[in-house]
Order: structure tokens, then sequence, then C-alpha cells
């Protein structure tokens, strides 16, 4: 990345002005593989899988083998949203195997199909906030509590949440979004087999605690963080309107990153543990457009 961009008087710039100078910095912060992004991804999955061995051979007590697995769990979403964006590598590229690599494997414990996930994501990119049209309308609340009320509800049989993913894929309706649900069919089916079989063997307790909730719990953290948070009140639509700055009481790393999400809305390429500093490189402009940053 290059030096900083010294920013003018912003007062006197109009809006392709303001957008010009935006994209300057933005792009200070683009490029190169995150190679911390894909050796999160495999070290996660690494550990999640080597759970299951350590606790059948009681190596590891399932009790400190639970709140890994939810961590695990939880954590895989991130490499899998960073290959989403082509940002491991663009499409045409020799590492593209990589970015499709850490895109399928990191979302297993959470059991979304990369397929799914990033036609799905597209989506909410192209209508945030909106009530029909954003896969991840469902989470919005009016607080925390809400959400965790409607979190809960919405993955009850033909809740809000079950069907949001699948709906954005029948309305899109192409051979890829019908692939994806075809994926998201198998998946669900060996996943029910794989409970299936290690209740069978008497070990129900294990995938419970190593699987099944750890998926809820960490379906809950990512919804809060990463559509609740950083879109509430959900309220508005637009480039500069529909994503804010936020505070959060665990910080950045204990939000996964989210705080300066609106970074990732307005600059999708951005990896993920650059935003932090894009965003500070760039908070005069979002001031001076006016973007609700919530106290950052």
């Amino acid at each position: 990345m290059s030096a900083a961009i010294p920013l003018p008087d912003l007062s006197g710039l109009d809006s392709k002005a303001l957008m010009k100078l935006e994209s300057e910095i933005a792009e200070q912060f683009m490029g190169g593989v995150p190679w911390g992004s894909v050796t999160w991804a495999l070290a996660n999955l690494a550990v999640w899988l080597a759970l299951w061995p350590l606790t059948f051979m009681h190596i590891l007590p399932l009790w400190a083998a639970f709140p890994i697995a939810t961590a695990c769990v939880a954590l895989g979403y991130l490499p899998s949203h960073e290959a989403q964006h082509d940002i491991i590598a663009r499409p045409g590229t020799p590492l593209r195997w990589l970015n499709q690599l850490i895109g399928h494997v990191s979302t297993i414990p959470l059991l979304l199909p990369y397929s799914v996930a990033k036609l799905t994501h597209m989506e909410h990119h192209k209508h945030t906030n909106h009530p029909e049209l954003d896969p991840d309308i469902h989470t919005k609340a009016e607080n925390s509590l809400q959400f965790l009320i409607n979190s809960i509800a919405s993955r009850q049989p033909n809740g809000r949440g079950n069907r949001s993913y699948s709906e954005a894929l029948a309305r899109l309706g192409t051979p890829d979004a019908m692939r994806a649900q075809l994926e998201a069919l198998a998946m669900q089916l060996a996943y029910l087999a794989i409970l299936f079989t290690a209740a069978w063997t008497g070990h129900a307790i294990e995938a419970a605690l190593l699987w099944w909730l750890p998926k809820h719990l960490a379906q809950t953290y990512i919804g809060y963080y990463l559509s609740w948070a950083p879109h509430h009140p959900a309220k508005e639509t637009g480039r500069y309107r529909d994503t804010r700055g936020f505070k959060s009481l665990v910080g950045n790393i204990g939000s996964m990153g989210m705080q300066f999400h609106i970074i990732h809305h307005l600059h999708p390429r951005i990896p993920l543990m650059r935003t932090p500093k894009a965003y500070w490189a760039m908070r005069p402009i979002l001031e001076a457009r006016k973007c609700d940053l919530s106290g950052l």
C-alpha cells in the first residue's frame, strides 16, 4: 500500500470530487493476497475437525471442546466472505483455485454452501435493507433483545431465516442459483446423516456440542455482528445510508471486525483486516457524506 493521501479541505468539493478522492484512498488498501485470512481459514477448519477424534478418544474433555467448536464455526464464515468478493484471487488469476478452495471449505462447519453464501451475499449488497429483496432483512429488529428473539424464531420450521436464502435463490432463477439449492440440500442431508450416525454409535452428546449447538450459536453471533449491528435500524437504503460504523462493547476483534463494516459496503474488495485503517483514512469523507458513524 502507498502512503496515505493528504486530504484537502473537503468543504468545497462536490459529490464527484469526493467520490474520486474516496476511490483513491480505497485503492491504497486493495490488492495482494490476504494470507492472514487464508491461514485463518485452513487452521480454523483443521482445529474444528481435530476436535472430533480428540473428544471421541477422551483426550480432550467435551466441556473444553464445546467453546472451541463454537468459536471455530463462527470464525469460519469470514474467510469465505473474503472469497465471495474474490479478494483472495480474481477470476482468471493463477491463485483463483485458492480463492474457491477457501470459499468452499471454510463454511463447512456452518453448514453453508459457498455457492449459496456468495449468491445471497451479492443480493444483500445490491438490495441492502430492502424489505423484500435483501436476504438478510430478517435480522432487522428494534433492539438487541428483539434481535435474539427473532433470531431463534427465524430458525424454526418455516421461519424467516430458513426461507430468506431459498427465496432469494428462487428469485434469481439462474442455473447457478438452482445448483446452489441442490448443494444446500445435499449438505443438509449429509449433516443429518452424520448426526444420526453419531447418535446411533453412542456419540449424540459429542455431535450436539461439537456441531449442532455451536452452529446455532454461531448463526446468532454472525447474524448480530455481520447483519444487525452494522445495518441497524435497517430503515434506509443508498450507498452512504444503508450501513453504519458502530462501537461494540467487545471491540473490533470481538465483533468480528464489523465496527468498520461500512467500509466493506462502500469498497467490498478491501480485505477485512485492512478495513480499520481504511476507515480512519476515509473518515473525513464519510463525515462529509453524513454517514452514520455512531461514535466511532
